[in-house]
């Protein structure tokens, strides 16, 4: 039997909801937060996700835009975007008793304080236990009970295995890590190299550069993480390149469909304004370029997108700049 039977959910969006329905069919009871009156009314009444997760038959889940509702739980997954994190986890701490676990679900790196989210968490709720929950997973197929696979790191191994215990399911595979500074790097350089795979499959450059593109943004992926005191083995793992694989290979991926419309020639104000979710890479770029500058880490893929979103460079620039680097060893 789990530890945890009460699990409460920070954010309604389509990944929060995908593992609300998995850890409720897993058996716990769960509560979830949603910021918007109308996805809170849909999920409580059993109408599923109309704005996030649409065309997908859910349980009725308990949910409610009173913070209140978390009070309760007994392990917290924070599923709102990197950039909101800090605000939401703030107005959650006067509803929490004691040590509760939490376990960070969003992929990216704070703007301005160049913070990572478990750095977030420590300074806004320094008596939570801190997790990290990262991996390929696309919301929709963890929705359709398809085989997914995740890293779930935190320091204490007992700990893990009781959470992956809470969660797990068999078509939800949790595998412990106690790197919580490598599954969190993966997470996010993936997402702007996933902006980047985009841009060639816009500009229809071919499936060679793109496979170049995975494997030198690996490299830059593991520089950053190991100078961040990760460890290589994460970042070849789930949480890093396999993240890496499925985010760069499939427009599904809101990072990549983004990239590929800025190569076919479009604005990333006007691809940005008609999104309704948020495209976690465009916002972490100029953070983690800041993050590789202090560093001292060669990150010439994720700069490039940095430069493109940021206006300095045009795609077509940015693309011959990288062509023209200087031949290197491997």
């Amino acid at each position: 039997m789990s530890k945890f039977n009460k699990i409460g959910v920070l954010g309604a969006g389509a990944w929060g909801t995908a593992l609300a329905v998995t850890v409720a069919e897993a058996g716990r009871e769960v509560a979830i937060w949603a910021r918007e009156p109308e996805v809170a009314d849909a999920l409580s009444r059993g109408d599923g996700n109309p704005v996030y997760l649409a065309g997908y038959d859910l349980p009725a889940l308990q949910t409610s835009t009173d913070m209140a509702v978390l009070g309760d739980a007994e392990v917290i997954l924070s599923v709102v975007p990197a950039q909101h994190t800090r605000q939401a986890l703030t107005s959650l701490g006067p509803h929490l008793k004691g040590q509760v676990p939490i376990i960070l679900c969003s992929k990216g790196i704070e703007r301005g304080s160049l913070s990572l989210m478990t750095d977030v968490l420590r300074e806004t709720l320094p008596d939570a236990i801190p997790g990290v929950l990262s991996g390929p997973s696309f919301a929709a197929d963890v929705a359709r009970h398809l085989p997914t696979a995740v890293t779930l790191a935190c320091e204490d191994e007992a700990l893990g295995r009781d959470l992956m215990e809470a969660i797990g399911r068999p078509t939800f595979r949790p595998y412990w890590t106690n790197d919580l500074v490598g599954a969190e790097v993966g997470g996010a350089v993936k997402n702007v190299l996933a902006i980047a795979c985009g841009i060639v499959e816009g500009l229809q450059l071919g499936k060679s550069a793109h496979a170049a593109l995975i494997a030198r943004g690996f490299a830059e992926m593991t520089r950053l993480g190991i100078a961040l005191g990760g460890k290589r083995e994460t970042l070849s793992g789930l949480c890093g390149l396999g993240d890496l694989v499925l985010t760069c290979s499939s427009t599904q991926s809101r990072n990549m469909s983004f990239g590929k419309a800025l190569g076919e020639g479009r604005t990333a104000a006007d691809i940005l304004a008609e999104r309704k979710t948020v495209t976690e890479g465009a916002a972490t770029a100029p953070a983690m370029v800041q993050i590789a500058e202090r560093e001292g880490v060669e990150m010439p893929i994720c700069a490039a997108v940095h430069a493109i979103l940021s206006g300095e460079r045009t795609v077509q620039d940015a693309t011959s700049d990288l062509l023209a680097r200087p031949f290197r060893g491997e």
